[in-house]
């Protein structure tokens, strides 16, 4: 359990002006992960914050704290600090990691293998049915959906893994307790209910133009890969891409009619070296290395949930999890679409989707064009 005094040291840092999140980590590393030693020595060199920083920590605003701790104590919230066991190791090899991260929903899905959909805001109906496509397909393979919740590709995206019983991840520009854009409102309680919200701001934190390219690099960092689906040449997709290439992670593009001005971007991409794709299957094949590389660590981490329970496995290969036998059982020997395997099971798709990447990445399934599944050996 938190302890609230250490919780309550977390927010007033979080919140001292000048001290970012590269100050903070670095402070943390030099005091053993100890947030409390480490406000003693923001006090004593505040760095960039300079005499607001230490007015700060010797008169935090207590109503704001106040707030900000209501916020926490609310069920399914919770601030996911760089020192937590579960803290997505992927964001700690990006450039100016977050150090911490305010979530509404599920914060365990944060473990999973992701890629990002991203794209423009006013973006065509041709636009919008590749990316509920797309998103449905990845979600349905077992990738979780991540993106930044904005209107247009975004939205389409989160919106077609809800619709498909899947779960989705929201980066949010503003803090975790505002909906950006405002007619995204319902979209955000849906993604809290079926997924999770996440912010590296505060509550009440209003949108600022200089949060987006801040948020972007968080989508980019959480994603085994970005796909952008339609961005005219000044569209902070590009911004993403950029950001996922330089971290080292696959970018994928679809490409367009040359009279397309949402296409440009798309075609950029191509010609610096994103990949060029026409159908799901191909960002699902590229990924499916880095997906199996990170399996072996999410079945370690995850505190909760039947993936965290883990397909451990006896000598001759079997799964000892009775829930994972189950699954093997309903499986069957012959191809089975995942609508099928809900009605077997009685389980959620979003769940079963978790459990058979599992069995997949320990080599007891193997996955089948039409979203289909079958079991592998004895």
């Amino acid at each position: 359990m938190t302890n609230v005094n250490d919780l309550r040291d977390w927010l007033i840092a979080l919140r001292t002006p000048g001290l970012g999140p590269g100050g903070l980590r670095e402070r943390l590393t030099e005091h053993g992960g100890r947030m409390d030693a480490a406000l003693v020595a923001v006090h004593r060199q505040p760095g960039s914050g300079g005499e607001a920083a230490r007015r700060w920590l010797d008169q935090p605003d207590e109503a704001r704290l106040e707030e900000d701790m209501a916020w926490l104590m609310q069920d399914g919230h919770r601030l996911l600090r760089c020192t937590d066991e579960d803290f997505p190791p992927p964001l700690d090899t990006i450039a100016q990691p977050p150090a911490a991260l305010f979530v509404a929903g599920d914060a365990a899905l944060l473990l999973h293998p992701q890629v990002a959909i991203v794209g423009a805001r006013r973006a065509s109906p041709a636009g919008l049915g590749n990316a509920r496509v797309f998103a449905r397909a990845l979600g349905q393979a077992g990738l979780l959906v991540t993106s930044g919740m904005a209107d247009g590709i975004d939205g389409a995206a989160h919106a077609a893994v809800l619709d498909a019983g899947l779960p989705t991840v929201a980066v949010m520009g503003t803090g975790p307790d505002r909906a950006y854009p405002r007619k995204h409102l319902a979209l955000a309680q849906r993604i809290v209910d079926g997924g999770a919200l996440v912010s590296e701001f505060p509550p009440g934190t209003a949108a600022r133009a200089d949060h987006f390219p801040r948020r972007n690099r968080i989508i980019a960092g959480l994603s085994l890969g970005t796909l952008v689906i339609e961005a005219g040449l000044q569209s902070g997709s590009l911004i993403t891409a950029r950001l996922a290439g330089e971290q080292g992670r696959e970018v994928f593009a679809l490409p367009g009619s040359i009279h397309n001005p949402l296409a440009r971007g798309c075609h950029r991409l191509i010609r610096d070296g994103a990949r060029l794709v026409e159908e799901p299957g191909e960002v699902i094949e590229a990924l499916a290395p880095a997906a199996r590389a990170l399996g072996a660590e999410l079945a370690q981490r995850l505190a909760a949930g039947p993936v965290a329970a883990g397909a451990d496995t006896v000598a001759d290969g079997a799964p000892v999890d009775p829930q994972y036998r189950r699954l093997l059982d309903a499986l069957g020997h012959d191809p089975v679409p995942l609508d099928e395997l809900v009605g077997r099971t009685g389980q959620p798709a979003a769940e079963l989707s978790s459990m058979l990447l599992m069995l997949e990445l320990e080599g007891h399934v193997g996955t089948l064009p039409g979203n289909r599944y079958q079991r592998l050996g004895g």
